[in-house]
């Protein structure tokens, strides 16, 4: 392949470098030690990758926790052009703004479908097994350049906005990879199989109707305690979704997924445990209160549920 997915997670990782070498020299930051550190320590585990440990990986992460868990990561002042310089930008490239972000999904679907098959030589354009990786990080980098051209900025001013936008979003930027992990740390921990000793042994699944109700709301509550779905699959999969839903009463897996999936995004919607949907808009848009979000978010997610089970239970053997 030309363009692999590693080449975007080892520049991903030099613009983690980058904020840590921009915080480690803002003394206006009251904590720009720890800050850096934790940023750099981030950018290694992209720069390095396979290189280091396992452990290493995973002290690093602790460390990481630790910082952020006892206040060292704190936002500092970004190099970044006057509030009155950025809007007079804004409103000389008026709707021209969106154009940037448009380029994302436009490219990414483009490489996706367009370009899969692309060859030169005996090469392949684009990384066969992360296909849509390797075209979103050719978007990505299609549009820092767009929005580079349309500024008359530099990627160097590019990067101190980067360094604005995590600063802004602070360590819950990182809690949806972490949370992603974690699903499979539970997984082989035999997590699921402890559900489904409890699932058996102290509730009735006798009956269809309350296998499916453990299951989907079983969903939404672990994604509520871990902040991922794909975090809560693996045990609730493993716990009833197989061996109640698909073994006993003949449900088709794809069903059970799909519509498990969509019960942990119920989930989503209700806990602050996912900081990428629920924290970080509320620090981005400065709203006085942290559960904002949330809280106009469970009318919708609470009958959404409802009806997940009312699917699951009628479509689970289509």
């Amino acid at each position: 392949m030309i363009v692999r997915v590693e080449f975007f997670y080892y520049l991903l990782g030099a613009m983690l470098a980058l904020v840590a070498l921009m915080s480690f020299r803002d003394r206006s930051n009251p904590r720009r030690w720890t800050t850096g550190l934790f940023w750099a320590l981030y950018a290694m585990v992209y720069l390095l990758g396979d290189r280091i440990a396992p452990s290493a990986a995973g002290l690093a992460m602790v460390v990481m926790a630790l910082l952020a868990g006892f206040g060292g990561v704190r936002s500092g002042k970004p190099d970044v052009p006057a509030e009155e310089t950025r809007r007079a930008s804004a409103a000389n490239l008026g709707h021209k703004l969106f154009v940037p972000a448009l380029v994302i999904p436009a490219v990414t679907m483009a490489g996706a479908t367009l370009l899969k098959d692309v060859r030169i030589g005996d090469w392949f354009v684009l990384d066969q097994k992360h296909l849509t990786l390797a075209s979103l990080g050719c978007a990505a980098v299609a549009a820092v350049g767009m929005a580079c051209w349309m500024t008359r900025s530099t990627p160097l001013q590019a990067g101190r906005e980067a360094r604005r936008l995590v600063d802004a979003m602070s360590w819950s930027i990182v809690l949806p990879h972490m949370l992603a992990v974690l699903g499979l740390l539970f997984a082989e921990a035999g997590v699921g199989k402890a559900v489904a000793h409890v699932t058996t042994s102290y509730i009735g699944l006798d009956s269809k109707l309350a296998a499916v109700a453990v299951y989907c709301i079983g969903m939404a509550l672990f994604t509520i305690v871990m902040g991922n779905g794909f975090a809560a699959f693996p045990v609730m999969a493993g716990g009833v979704g197989v061996p109640v839903l698909v073994a006993k009463f003949g449900a088709n897996p794809a069903v059970m997924a799909a519509i498990g999936m969509f019960s942990a995004y119920c989930g989503t919607l209700m806990t602050p445990m996912a900081a990428n949907f629920n924290i970080i808009p509320t620090a981005l848009l400065d709203l006085p209160d942290r559960n904002a979000v949330i809280k106009a978010q469970l009318g919708t997610a609470l009958p959404l549920l409802g009806a997940n089970i009312v699917l699951l239970y009628f479509l689970m053997n289509a």
